[in-house]
């Protein structure tokens, strides 16, 4: 009896092992394989077979060989997949066609390819782009800015860099979309997109979101970090600036779980002496605003729920719109909050 169950669990954990293996390589083939038909091919054929082999653990006669099979054809997809590469020459979106860069001269960063745009609506725009230099010494703030559109769970996180004179440096870590590409979380896992950093004037990144995108509609948040001294505040930046210009360099892939708009923040600030502990909530992006309150990186004078509708800008940003005093705009009503 006990030789029977402890088979029977070797069988399940075996078929197991097949499928878990099958899923991974059906998605790869059919979302990073070209989009023209074959993609849909070759992901059946590989469920197919893998089917077969889940199908051949149960014959003591064909057990072996069905596995050997599907290791071949999993050893095979592995090779595929370690040939695909990330580039920076595609044809890309208009709105994440140019690549930033800095310069760095001592305290003095002088950051190239500043986006922003004039929109009209969320797809009519004008394209424009700016250098600025900006002086470390200056720094005064950093700003964590969260966007919902689907719930309390999920959202966009991104961080924007305050200087002396209400200069502001939004940097957003998001995907580079091609030309007809839209976003899709479960492509997202499947190298798909390259990794972009949007480094834009908040009148773009943010009235972006507030002003032009209905559907659905967005709400922007904004946070001011508590820290114990700005030089964490410019080791960050610094960071985020390395990175930059590595990726204009050396392109990478985004990923859904491991290289987004979160995680990224997180190995950005690893630096500093305050890093906080991984945790659940930041994966599950909605709660980062939550979890850096409950960890002291907020303002904690309020409660968290009152400090929240506080950072809400939507209405200020609507209100201000195309002025050139956006960012002061914004946070006219925000002591508690900076």
């Amino acid at each position: 009896m006990k030789k029977t169950v402890t088979k029977i669990l070797g069988i399940s954990m075996l078929c197991g092992i097949v499928l878990l293996s099958a899923v991974w390589t059906g998605l790869a083939l059919l979302f990073t394989t070209p989009q023209n038909g074959l993609h849909i091919a070759l992901a059946s054929c590989s469920a197919l077979a893998s089917l077969i082999a889940v199908a051949a653990q149960f014959s003591p006669r064909w057990r072996w060989r069905g596995l050997g099979g599907h290791i071949v054809q999993f050893a095979l997809v592995m090779v595929w997949w370690a040939t695909i590469t990330p580039s920076n020459d595609r044809d890309w979106q208009t709105n994440v066609s140019v690549l930033p860069y800095a310069t760095v001269n001592g305290n003095l960063v002088t950051v190239h390819n500043i986006r922003n745009f004039s929109y009209r609506s969320e797809f009519d725009y004008e394209p424009a782009w700016y250098d600025k230099q900006f002086d470390l010494r200056k720094l005064e703030g950093v700003d964590l800015v969260a966007v919902y559109w689907m719930g309390p769970a999920i959202a966009h996180i991104f961080v924007s860099f305050a200087f002396t004179g209400g200069d502001h440096l939004a940097i957003s870590i998001e995907t580079r979309n091609e030309k007809g590409e839209g976003y899709s979380t479960l492509k997202g896992f499947f190298r798909r997109y390259e990794l972009h950093y949007v480094v834009a004037d908040e009148r773009d990144v943010i009235r972006l979101r507030t002003n032009y995108r209905h559907q659905p509609p967005e709400d922007v948040y904004v946070y001011r970090l508590q820290g114990r001294s700005l030089e964490n505040g410019r080791r960050v930046f610094m960071d985020y600036i390395n990175k930059i210009n590595n990726l204009k360099a050396f392109p990478e892939f985004y990923n859904t779980l491991t290289t987004n708009c979160t995680t990224n923040i997180w190995f950005h600030s690893k630096g500093n002496p305050e890093h906080l502990p991984f945790s659940w909530k930041i994966l599950a992006s909605g709660y980062v605003p939550q979890y850096l309150y409950e960890s002291g990186m907020l303002d904690r004078r309020l409660p968290f729920d009152e400090l929240q509708r506080s950072a809400h800008v939507n209405e200020q940003a609507q209100a201000a719109d195309k002025a050139m005093d956006f960012s002061q705009r914004i946070r006219s009503n925000k002591a508690s909050t900076h």
